[in-house]
């Protein structure tokens, strides 16, 4: 572990130095839980730092950001490195409601205060909306009910607290809960089903209503998940944007993680409770899972570039829930993610090991991009730390196992179509002989093409090379439209997906 952020402030020579220190004392992988953000990639010293790493063979696993949902928000948008976003996992954390007629509700919370009235039931009231903070303070020995009705949660909970009740169930519709049920004071949160029961006990009830609380349940296979955090930094990169960004999403929200025994993990009105362990949330949190798989990755296949382990990670990450449903993006009203909120979708591990086909790339080609960002040789020099660079065969079409194409010319009349094409070379790493097929799944606005169709292989490491065109209106009317590219073999169950971005959103990254 290299520490580079400290009481001062964090300062690029920090970084590079540790990043370097890393590179001599010989790790595999490094994690980056950070991130510098609109910067270019000349003046990036994550960037400079890491392309050193990626000329020792390092892979370099970073964090998007956590400045979401709004596109355009991450950092670590470089094309060496995986760019991770956040995401949810079928873990939830619960408190249990019982009425005084026998009813158990199930909702969110991660109280974990002392509580003793989980048998012994106290007096409920329903308050609405819980915007008079006077009538609260007055409520007296009882558990509060207020309903969430015009998106004021926040409001309702910071009035909770201020008035001191006794313990508090809130009723609302909000599904991205995560930064609401670590309450320093007793709270459970109910959807609006499970608050209507409520409602409907205290109002119908002939004597006086009660109910008990129950803290510190854990519950296990929820479903929809994983879905992407609303906190999660979105695409296109600044630095970079023809390269789609982030790669891949990983678990990040609410992650049991390590924590330092003499520090504060929580607070309990006015004291502080301590624990070696903690929740914690955050791009953060996903990068060193990615990182982890890496490793794994590195171990199975020693003679992998970085690049190529990479490839088997996007390549091989689901873009399905366990519901087998498009994964959603709670920043985004739980409509689908776009590869812009989770880039080629969530992690998997064990597919990683075996992608079949990689994408891998040599450092000159990420010269190349360099070269077609329009850099001059003194910033190039600085980022690749020679004096000789290669300009000669400059592309922006890095072989990379995704794509994106930006719609956007300026006066563009979207009756007019257009062009955009790229080439890729992937290398079979699987058996020897395997033919893959294509498919493109269909995208709005858009007509993709893939020549040729088939692949056919008869070695292993033997290389072929494929065209993809996306033809579309010079202007888009929607932001974003996308897809997925699915090399299938024939004769096994191996799949090679990449996705498809299609975009207007460009005016500030693309002239």
């Amino acid at each position: 572990m290299y520490k580079v952020s400290w009481d001062e402030g964090r300062y690029s020579s920090d970084i590079m130095a540790a990043i370097d220190q890393a590179i001599l004392d010989g790790v595999d992988v490094i994690s980056l839980s950070f991130g510098i953000d609109g910067v270019p990639l000349h003046t990036d010293p994550i960037a400079i730092a890491t392309f050193g790493a990626l000329k020792k063979g390092v892979f370099v696993s970073t964090s998007a950001g956590n400045r979401g949902p709004l596109l355009g928000t991450l950092h670590n948008g470089i094309p060496w490195v995986l760019t991770v976003a956040a995401g949810t996992m079928d873990r939830d954390y619960n408190g249990v409601v019982t009425l005084g007629n026998g009813v158990q509700l199930l909702g969110s919370s991660l109280y974990i205060g002392k509580w003793n009235s989980s048998s012994n039931k106290i007096p409920i009231v329903f308050f609405d909306a819980c915007d008079n903070l006077k009538a609260l303070q007055k409520v007296g020995y009882k558990i509060v009910v207020c309903q969430d009705k015009k998106g004021l949660l926040s409001n309702q909970v910071q009035n909770a607290y201020d008035a001191k009740v006794v313990a508090v169930v809130f009723i609302t519709n909000v599904t991205d809960l995560e930064f609401y049920i670590q309450t320093s004071s007793p709270a459970i949160f109910l959807n609006m089903k499970n608050g209507e029961t409520v409602k409907d006990y205290i109002k119908t009830s002939k004597s006086n209503p009660k109910a008990s609380l129950e803290f510190k349940k854990t519950t296990l296979g929820i479903k929809p998940s994983p879905r992407v955090s609303s906190y999660s930094s979105k695409g296109p990169s600044i630095s970079c944007p023809f390269v789609l960004k982030p790669d891949i999403m990983a678990p990040g929200s609410l992650v049991l993680a390590s924590w330092p025994p003499k520090i504060p993990a929580a607070n309990e009105g006015s004291s502080f409770r301590y624990s070696k362990f903690n929740l914690l949330s955050g791009t953060s949190m996903s990068c060193p899972q990615a990182a982890g798989v890496a490793a794994l990755l590195k171990s199975a296949h020693p003679d992998w570039s970085p690049a190529a382990i990479r490839s088997a990670m996007m390549t091989t990450s689901d873009a399905f829930d366990n519901t087998l449903n498009p994964i959603t993006d709670l920043g985004a009203d739980n409509h689908p993610a776009s590869p812009f909120a989770f880039g080629a979708g969530h992690i998997n591990p064990n597919k990683a090991l075996d992608p079949g086909l990689i994408y891998d790339v040599n450092t000159q080609d990420y010269v190349n991009v360099l070269c077609g960002l329009k850099y001059t040789n003194q910033q190039i020099q600085i980022i690749t730390k020679s004096a000789s660079n290669n300009c000669s065969n400059k592309s922006l079409d890095l072989n990379y196992p995704s794509f994106v194409a930006f719609f956007n010319a300026k006066g563009s009349n979207s009756s007019f179509k257009s062009v955009r094409e790229f080439h890729r070379t992937v290398t079979n790493v699987g058996e020897g002989q395997s033919t893959y097929v294509a498919s493109v799944t269909p995208i709005k606005e858009i007509k993709v093409s893939v020549t040729p169709e088939k692949l056919v292989f008869k070695n292993k490491n033997e290389k072929q090379s494929f065209k993809l065109s996306i033809e579309g209106p010079q202007k888009l009317k929607e932001d974003l439209a996308f897809g997925y590219l699915c090399w299938a073999a024939s004769a096994s169950k191996r799949v090679v997906s990449s996705p498809i971005v299609a975009t207007s959103y460009s005016s500030k990254f693309v002239s």
